[in-house]
């Protein structure tokens, strides 16, 4: 495994997350007052905001003036919203997701495999949660040592032998550990929530109608350049997603084989979830799962969250000593004997 560490990179990898974090903290005020400053000349030009009666230079200085009361005010609803995510970020996540908490005695086999896997790293053991769901699919979740949460669903159980769901819940461990978790929280809760705020205000602004708009001579100019903001500012959030690497699954992936010594089992569960991930949840959330089947869409998996699973396990033959089987048939829920 030494190999495999030194070829992705484990110390830097956890460097970068934590600058990573700080950026994205940083950077949502930043893009929130784009945005804000493109949804204040949008409204302008639908005539819903007064605007100057003069040029279009005038009625953006308006605009921007207008930026001294509603940034403060956009701040503080800001510094509210950090404060419900940091606290309230598991029950939203749950409640996107559908998982629910489960204790030892509910699922007793699975609850032993995680805890064996902390202990081994003198971690405490992370909250277990199910999503009653057919997909075969996993995530971790938390901000900091006793908020850390391993979601798993019913399929992925039913689906996987005993060795198969070791190696994924030590890859959700694997992010923990690595600080991938917190850097996916941030970005999913904390600065996801200004695209999809954004997008509502935009699209709902198109169902408006009179107004004051036909008043304004630079009516359609203004619409056009507060659209411009809103394209800039929804792309800077597409960057935040690109910024968080897809390298942090090659690193999972190997950590998943350093804990459980098993690189042929981490192989054949990546086999078995491929094509069969699927998982309802808003595309914020689904950087945090083990795969994503979204990324097969589109721009050539330019603005792919994950790598696609054929390189994880060419990389796990690589570098892991791992042997691949090649594609495994359609997996079907409840085919398999779980944890045996």
């Amino acid at each position: 495994m030494a190999v495999f560490g030194q070829a992705v990179g484990l110390k830097t990898h956890i460097w970068q997350n934590n600058t990573r974090s700080a950026i994205l903290l940083a950077g949502f005020p930043v893009l929130l007052v784009l945005i804000l400053f493109g949804i204040q000349v949008l409204m302008m030009g639908f005539g819903l905001l007064p605007n100057s009666g003069g040029s279009l230079s005038q009625d953006l200085a308006l605009a921007a003036s207008m930026l001294g009361w509603t940034v403060p005010t956009a701040l503080i609803v800001a510094g509210i919203w950090f404060v419900i995510a940091y606290f309230g970020n598991q029950v939203m996540i749950d409640a996107m997701t559908g998982a629910r908490k489960v204790e030892r005695r509910g699922e007793p086999e699975l609850y032993n495999l995680l805890e064996n896997l902390a202990i081994s790293r003198g971690l405490r053991t992370p909250t277990l949660r199910i999503i009653e769901s057919p997909s075969l699919n996993a995530y971790a979740s938390g901000l900091h040592e006793g908020n850390y949460s391993v979601t798993v669903t019913r399929g992925l159980m039913q689906a996987l032998s005993r060795d198969e769901m070791e190696c994924v819940l030590a890859h959700e461990l694997t992010h923990v550990i690595n600080k991938d978790v917190r850097t996916m929280v941030i970005a999913s809760i904390f600065a996801g929530i200004i695209s999809v705020v954004a997008e509502l205000v935009f699209r709902s602004l198109f169902y408006v109608r009179g107004g004051r708009g036909g008043n304004n001579k630079n009516a359609l100019p203004l619409i056009l350049i507060g659209l411009a903001i809103g394209v800039i500012g929804f792309g800077l959030a597409a960057v935040i997603r690109m910024t968080l690497s897809r390298t942090r699954e090659y690193v999972a992936d190997a950590g998943a084989v350093e804990l459980t010594k098993n690189p042929d089992a981490m192989i054949s569960a990546l086999r078995k979830v491929s094509g069969q991930s699927k998982l309802r949840a808003p595309d914020e959330l689904r950087g945090m799962f083990l795969d994503n089947t979204a990324d097969k869409a589109g721009f050539s998996g330019l603005f792919a969250t994950h790598p696609p699973i054929e390189k994880r396990i060419a990389a796990l033959v690589k570098f892991g000593g791992g042997r691949d089987e090649g594609p495994t048939p359609s997996v079907t829920s409840g085919t398999a004997v779980p944890l045996t």
